[in-house]
């Protein structure tokens, strides 16, 4: 199968070893002083090495290589104690990994082996979060219920991999929207994935591109709906999206939902 996997630069590598620590996968060793892939079926492909290489070496590629086996690398991950453990299910779920933490977990539990709590570090305000898969009717919604599947929303704040984008039909809204439009949560939002931001004030334009192009190309996103002000300035919001789909190489449903600075809808 293609997948992402690591890939190291043996002219670039010095053999520090500094991201052996950062792999308790196991899938690294120092053989020949030089850092090596040992095994297709330990690497996740999610990098958590690539920052602790000094020289730059170690860097994602897509290739033909064995699907990353969870069950296999966490007969090495529990021998190696409780931190490693702990370093591992972090590592899962920082990169939204949810399916293979939910493995991780099992196989802890399967082999009596005590599953250690979590702590969170970093902004709350960035805390992975998903909620209820369900429609709310408009009933609900009218009395003020909130139609929101997860969190973060912003996209600065997004993991590109995280689980609620498997198989999602998406909103992509410019953040000025839900402010103006009154059935911002009825009309739009109710059953989809929010993502938000700003297509004039934010500063790393490139960037969204860039990680909305990641979302595409690593879920079956269903489609896209895209929500912008009737505003010069916001049509960047459509601009954006359409770069992540040609970068993605992908062809997704797409619909524009235009609003009003007076909040009526334009189409």
């Amino acid at each position: 199968m293609k997948r992402k996997i690591i890939e190291i630069d043996q002219e670039k590598c010095t053999g520090c070893g500094k991201c052996i620590p950062n792999c308790p996968e196991g899938a690294l060793q120092i053989i020949d002083g030089k850092a090596r892939l040992i095994s297709d079926l330990f690497c996740d492909g999610l990098g958590a090495c690539i920052g602790e290489c000094p020289a730059g070496a170690i860097h994602t590629v897509e290739r033909e290589a064995e699907p990353y086996d969870e069950a296999r690398v966490m007969e090495t991950i529990a021998r190696q104690g409780t931190n490693t453990i702990i370093a591992h299910l972090k590592h899962l779920k920082s990169h939204g990994e949810f399916k293979l933490f939910d493995i991780a977990v099992n196989y802890l539990k399967e082999h009596d082996i005590p599953v250690p709590k979590l702590p969170h570090t970093g902004c709350p305000g960035s805390l992975m979060k998903r909620f209820a898969a369900q429609k709310a009717d408009n009933n609900t919604i009218a009395g003020g219920a909130s139609t929101l599947r997860q969190w973060p929303i912003q996209l600065k704040l997004l993991n590109p991999g995280a689980e609620y984008f498997d198989n999602a039909d998406l909103l992509i809204s410019a953040d000025c929207v839900a402010h103006a439009y009154g059935s911002f949560h009825r009309e739009l939002l109710n059953g989809r994935i929010l993502i938000v931001f700003c297509p004039k004030l934010d500063t790393d334009i490139d960037g969204y591109v860039e990680k909305l192009s990641q979302i595409f190309q690593r879920h079956e996103i269903k489609s896209v709906t895209i929500a912008r002000m009737g505003v010069p300035c916001c049509g960047g919001t459509v601009m954006i999206v359409n770069k992540a789909l040609e970068l993605a190489g992908k062809a997704i449903p797409v619909t524009v939902k235009t609003i009003g600075i007076d909040g009526s809808p334009r189409d």
